[in-house]
């Protein structure tokens, strides 16, 4: 079996480490999942997502020197893509632009309130 990128497989998950789980995809070949690569948000802790032998559908996203790359989250990912047309994805990502935009603000306004009341409001004068 060849595994060129950009091809679903699955595989069996034979190994959890901190950084990501390794896959076994037939034929004596083994991928790696990286943890950034498990699911779209966070992932703190990757045996939240997977399980020793769990049967896995991955994405392979690269091969280089022998080593296979693959991920989950963007088998994921594909599902939505196929029947939403393409703009689906640019709303969403519009909706998160506007969100962190507007945390971000307040995040600002409130360190600006926070370094404005710690200035001389001790009590302490400075002359300089």
């Amino acid at each position: 079996m060849s595994i060129e990128v950009g091809s679903i497989v699955e595989g069996k998950v034979t190994g959890i480490t901190n950084f990501g789980a390794f896959v076994d995809l037939g034929n004596g070949q083994t991928g790696l999942v990286h943890i950034s690569e498990v699911a779209d948000q966070y992932v703190e802790d990757i045996n939240q997502y997977v399980k020793m032998n769990d049967v896995v559908k991955v994405r392979v996203i690269n091969v280089r020197d022998g080593k296979i790359g693959l991920s989950i989250r963007r088998v994921a990912n594909d599902r939505p893509r196929r029947g939403g047309g393409g703009g689906r994805g640019s709303k969403s990502f519009e909706s998160k632009l506007k969100r962190f935009m507007r945390d971000s603000e307040e995040r600002q306004a409130s360190l600006k309130r926070s370094l404005d009341s710690k200035r001389g409001g001790r009590g302490t004068r400075h002359d300089f």
